[in-house]
């Protein structure tokens, strides 16, 4: 039976961003990055009030079709609960369509503010991150960005096939998201280099081929299991680590900006990737970052931030 809750409860929920992919782990590495958004929630009598300022606040629907409210939304529900009315206010710091997990943020960030409001009602209503990334994965199809939201660190996750789902018709199996997070090396200080222009990643995903050379996915089988090591314990490795033949060739051609920095840092000696879908080029320093390339990036028009590695979303 779901329980309606009373007006005047609230909450802010502070999300990190992610990038995804950290060069071979396509679809399965993740990292979380300490540039947040900031989601307020409180429950009243009547309606639905959004505002969002920052980031996107052009670009997205003010209504019950924003993405943090129909997160919200599949929040309350998954712990048995309702609201007749919302107030959210979105104060957005993370660039949107830049390849550092904006969407996914939205969704843990509307997630764990559902959770944290019934959790203030009844602490029992809470349910688990392991939950939480589910949730937020059926939102994005995959679970890299939406886990590192959820868990922060360096995240690996996977897809499984498992209970059948109901549906009409044929028998279909429903997909079950894990995720894992993992102790980032102390030394690790991860760069982004971010581009004023946008990059859809349905786009650039459409560039990717159905099929690839058996001798490129044992390429990047091998280097996606180096970079767990690399990323955790041996920094040092993280330039073979960061190595890919699946998705950043076929998208360099979409992405001429970002193909030459990266191109640029790994001359350097500085492991460099796509973060994503692009066109943020993620790059892990262990030491300062050297100063002519950055008047270098910024003179090309990248925004050069050192965000930090982030702890998983939190609710106060």
């Amino acid at each position: 039976m779901t329980r309606t809750l009373p007006a005047g409860i609230s909450v802010t929920v502070r999300v990190p961003a992610s990038s995804a992919n950290l060069g071979p782990g396509f679809d399965s590495l993740g990292i979380a990055l300490g540039l947040y958004d900031e989601i307020t929630v409180s429950t009243t009598d009547t309606g639905l009030a959004i505002r969002v300022e920052g980031e996107g606040a052009d670009d997205v629907p003010w209504g019950p079709s924003h993405l943090v409210v129909r997160a919200i939304e599949r929040g309350l529900q998954a712990a048995g609960v309702w609201a007749d009315g919302l107030d959210v206010v979105c104060r957005n710091v993370i660039p949107h369509s830049r390849g550092l997990g904006s969407s996914a943020s939205a969704v843990v960030g509307g997630l764990a503010a559902g959770r944290g409001l019934a959790a203030k009602f009844d602490p029992e209503l809470a349910y688990d991150d392991s939950v939480m990334v589910q949730l937020a994965s059926e939102f994005e199809g995959h679970p890299d960005n939406a886990s590192a939201s959820v868990l922060g660190g360096i995240v690996v996750s996977w897809t499984e096939t498992d209970r059948p789902a109901e549906g009409n018709g044929a028998e279909h199996h429903a997909r079950v998201y894990r995720a894992v997070r993992l102790a980032p090396h102390s030394s690790l200080r991860p760069v982004v280099l971010i581009p004023e222009e946008r990059s859809s990643t349905a786009h650039t995903r459409g560039l990717l081929p159905d099929m690839v050379p058996h001798v490129d996915a044992a390429f990047n089988a091998s280097r996606a299991a180096l970079a767990v090591v690399a990323l955790t314990q041996r920094p040092d490795l993280l330039m073979p680590a960061t190595a890919d033949r699946l998705h950043q060739g076929y998208r360099a051609s979409a992405l001429p900006l970002t193909t030459k920095w990266i191109e640029r840092l790994r001359n350097a000696g500085i492991p460099a990737t796509v973060s994503g879908a692009g066109p943020t080029v993620l790059a892990f320093a262990t030491s300062e970052f050297p100063s002519e390339l950055r008047e270098l990036a910024i003179t090309d028009g990248l925004r050069v931030l050192e965000p930090g590695i982030a702890d998983g979303v939190s609710v106060d």
